[in-house]
């Protein structure tokens, strides 16, 4: 148990630190090869942020533990809305950009509703986890045509190539290794404790994995970019609905617990909702530290419906 936990803390630290160089030395890579800013901050940087949850999903799917995969990739997007926002919310008050509301969030939520639809289905299998991947550039184009009206590009570290190369390598490699520990670690306590793997994916691990995107949603707010703090969220949510579990549903499919349809659906659904209805009806366009309370203690009110539901195996 003693080593289980430790692999738990510090694969969720070696997981953030590596996720953040790798980003690091990608970002800047690309950059020396030609790739213009604007693009870098839509795929390295944007997609970096949920690279924890893509590679502890993947690992979590190869090696069957399938309910990990699930739970940290619906738990992470549960965490980002509830969470992350709540928290940063609290902190700054964030503007809510009109094509949030317009366009991003209504694409969120149609999304989630799709993937709502492919888990009533009883399994993500390999037809499930193709079409999501698939819809994933489709997703990728349209947030491009917004960052482009925006007028927003990232800002790309300039780094020597030697030091990028050793970066991006060696950030993808302890990345990899440390969500194997941090798999492996999870699924000893789950064991241990008697509860399911998904319950330790929608919790312990979700938040681990969510570091990434609070504390980029925290460095863009005290930079007064409130917007792309919004975006940070919104588009990790994308990526883990359609890469994470499309990804994972390829490498191994699997059935789907009946907890989440009665309960991580519906809070994932519901959250969604929630977060667009604030940015059309919120008060003059503006999550407010109100929201941001509220928020945070939906997610109080997620983690007791959680210990509610468990069944000790």
């Amino acid at each position: 148990m003693f080593w289980a936990t430790a692999a738990i803390i510090v694969g969720i630290a070696l997981t953030v630190v590596s996720a953040d160089k790798f980003v690091e030395g990608a970002a800047s890579l690309a950059s020396r090869l030609g790739m213009s800013h604007f693009l870098i901050g839509l795929t390295i940087v944007s997609v970096g942020t949920s690279a924890p949850e893509l590679l502890v999903s993947a690992v979590a799917a190869y090696e069957e533990s399938p309910g990990l995969a699930l739970g940290n990739a619906l738990g992470s997007n549960i965490t980002n809305i509830a969470l992350v926002l709540g928290a940063t919310a609290c902190v700054f008050p964030l503007l809510i950009p009109r094509p949030l509301v317009r366009r991003e969030l209504p694409l969120l939520l149609l999304v989630c509703l799709g993937v709502y639809a492919l888990a009533y289905r009883g399994v993500f299998d390999l037809w499930a986890g193709i079409a999501l991947v698939a819809a994933l550039p489709v997703v990728l184009l349209q947030l491009m045509k917004d960052e482009a009206a925006s007028g927003e590009e990232a800002d790309i570290p300039d780094l020597s190539l030697p030091l990028s190369i050793i970066l991006t390598i060696g950030g993808l490699l302890v990345l990899l290794a440390s969500s194997k520990a941090l798999v492996w670690g999870a699924t000893e306590v789950a064991r241990h404790f008697g509860v399911s793997e998904l319950v330790i994916g929608l919790t312990i691990v979700a938040v681990g994995t969510s570091l990434p995107e609070l504390a980029a949603s925290m460095a863009s707010a005290l930079k007064n970019k409130t917007d792309m703090a919004l975006g940070t969220v919104i588009g990790s949510n994308f990526f883990n609905f359609l890469g994470v579990i499309g990804i994972a549903a390829i490498i191994s499919p699997f059935a789907i617990e009946a907890d989440v349809y009665t309960r991580d659906l519906p809070w994932t659904l519901g959250l969604t909702v929630f977060l667009l209805l604030i940015a059309r009806f919120g008060a003059h366009g503006t999550l407010n530290r109100s929201y941001g309370i509220l928020l945070l203690l939906l997610y109080v009110s997620y983690l007791w419906h959680i210990s509610a539901t468990i069944v000790p195996n």
